[in-house]
């Protein structure tokens, strides 16, 4: 089970978190007269992790240390403040709070020592964002222990999830389920494991971490190393809607989709769960269960290996907001493909993605789209790949735009879904900017400018009688 920032995001929450946890093990199977073996995976309290991010570059860049003392004064009244909430043993309290403290003196020493040096490297920030997990696991696990459950709180290190030294984004190294499995098995007998989620740790010991949205991954990591029979991924929705609820106002839930579907989705800006997350259960055929925290006795949304056989050719639209789209046009000095290569590595080193991309060979054009947030890496590194004036005649770019998919294992093989996607826009008066399409047929994807995004969502989803 892996509960998100949301789902932990203050005492009562986390409380309501480890009563759910107790009914499903204490339920277990009646007709063999035992518990459910359960590892619960938690994300850093909600808002936490951000709070790191920005803190930490701003320590650096400012040099004050009483900044730093300020900052860590409230991280550590806000933990504090949480498991009070959640924790009602006197005991388990006074345990957890020194647990806190100590974690707080760690992390004040390092953000000390780099507000000194002006400095943060991808290592140091992996170091001080991985406190929100470190200090949100030994809070549930003490909740579940004031409640008559025997709990032991983990680091993904301390589970097993060894990887590389890529900061950030962390991959796990070969062999990695064998050491979780040793980890974490035996504890499954007399305990529930609450491994914080999110990060790892390399053969020498330094933390890691597995990129944003990691806890998904890290459940996924665990789940397959153990053979689990199912993940479940609690949130505080019905399950994977065909839409966001917030922008369609008669999103409905999906019953059942497949890991591929999801994955479309995931990419495409759903906050479903991390892509990468897929990768372990899809090779085991581990079902994932994304369940309601409200409603816990619903069955919520499962995602399975075979796609649905369904009338409807499309599940589900789902958009990302703040892109931008990036045209460039070649000198015709070079071949498409050269120009191509260029570009893709240009933007790799500066560790910018690419969402979309579309060719026009006959102009020598290339369009992709990307995070805004990345757009003046992108531009950079375009101009620096263009130093001569040999490769690229021109570029522009536009940041008033938004990428939307649509999504369904029944576009694959069926005519005129893509003539009814465009059509409803028409209808609507709305111009596509760009096309994609991959050749799973999978998805759909396109661009239309921000304005229209919300107004094209919904004429997509009735037409398709989305969810029903």
């Amino acid at each position: 089970m892996k509960f998100g920032g949301v789902a932990v995001a203050n005492g009562e929450k986390i409380k309501r978190v480890a009563y759910l946890v107790k009914r499903f093990k204490e339920e277990g199977s009646r007709e063999k007269e035992e518990r459910n073996e359960l590892v619960v995976v938690t994300s850093a309290i909600s808002t936490v992790t951000d709070t790191l991010y920005e803190n930490a570059n701003r320590i650096a860049k400012e040099g004050n240390v009483e900044k730093v003392k300020e900052f860590v004064d409230g991280l550590r009244d806000k933990h504090v403040l949480t498991a009070s909430e959640a924790i009602d043993n006197r005991d388990e309290l006074s345990e957890v709070k020194a647990e806190i403290k100590e974690r707080i003196a760690e992390i004040e020493r390092a953000l000390i020592g780099i507000c000194l040096l002006g400095e943060l490297t991808p290592r140091s920030l992996d170091y001080i964002s991985s406190f929100g997990e470190r200090l949100a696991a030994p809070i549930l696990a003490g909740t579940l222990r004031s409640l008559g459950m025997e709990a032991v709180h983990l680091t993904g290190g301390e589970a097993g999830i060894i990887t590389n030294e890529e900061y950030g984004n962390a991959q796990l190294t070969w062999g990695v389920e064998r050491g979780i499995r040793e980890r974490i098995m035996p504890l499954l007998e007399d305990k529930i494991p609450v491994v914080a989620g999110f990060i790892g740790e390399t053969m020498k010991g330094t933390i890691t971490t597995l990129g944003r949205g990691g806890s998904d991954y890290t459940a996924t990591i665990i789940g397959a190393a153990i053979d689990a029979d199912e993940i479940w991924l609690w949130k505080e929705t019905e399950g994977i809607m065909s839409a966001d609820p917030k922008i369609i106002k008669n999103a409905r839930k999906i019953p059942y989709i497949s890991y591929v579907e999801a994955m479309e989705l995931s990419y495409f800006g759903a906050s479903v769960l991390h892509p990468r997350a897929m990768e372990p259960v899809m090779r085991k055929q581990i079902p994932i269960r994304v369940k309601n925290l409200i409603k816990p006795e619903d069955e919520g949304t499962l995602i399975g290996e075979e796609p649905a056989k369904t009338k409807k050719a499309a599940k589900a639209i789902t958009l990302i907001e703040n892109t931008s789209i990036i045209n460039v046009t070649g000198t015709g000095m070079m071949s498409i493909s050269e120009v191509a290569a260029r570009i893709f590595s240009a933007l790799a080193a500066k560790n910018v993605d690419s969402i979309m991309v579309s060719q026009g060979s006959s102009e020598m054009t290339i369009s992709l789209v990307i995070e805004s947030a990345q757009l003046e890496r992108a531009i950079g590194a375009i101009q620096s790949i263009n130093s001569s004036g040999t490769i690229i005649r021109d570029f522009t770019f536009n940041s008033d735009v938004c990428a939307m998919s649509v999504v369904g294992a029944g576009m694959a093989g069926t005519p005129g879904v893509a003539g009814e996607v465009f059509s409803a826009l028409g209808k609507e008066g709305i111009s596509v900017i760009m096309i994609s399409q991959g050749s799973s047929e999978f998805n759909i994807s396109f661009v239309v400018k921000r304005e229209d995004a919300y107004k094209a969502a919904q004429a997509i989803h009735d037409v398709f009688e989305m969810g029903a």
